[in-house]
């Protein structure tokens, strides 16, 4: 049985998001209950688990800058590494 549900979102991603799902041949319906449902299977849920005691014993040994650009470092670092 299908219910309707109404979604408030920014008139920009509602055109992107019928562009998407016209060129897939879906409806935006399909496209989000099938998005809702891939989201909500339980093997897609992360569970967190639990640190060994060596590991949580090494948790914040080494200071950092708080405002790390992850992504930033680890694409210099591979620079570097390879030369690219």
């Amino acid at each position: 049985m299908n219910t309707k549900l109404t979604l408030t979102l920014e008139k920009k991603v509602i055109e992107i998001a019928k562009k998407y799902a016209k060129e897939k041949g879906q409806s935006l319906s399909e496209m989000v209950e099938n998005y809702f449902k891939f989201i909500t299977k339980s093997e897609n849920v992360v569970e967190e688990k639990e640190l060994s005691y060596k590991v949580s014993k090494l948790r914040g040994i080494i200071k950092t800058e708080t405002d790390i650009d992850y992504k930033k470092t680890l694409t210099e670092e591979l620079s570097k590494k390879y030369g690219a």
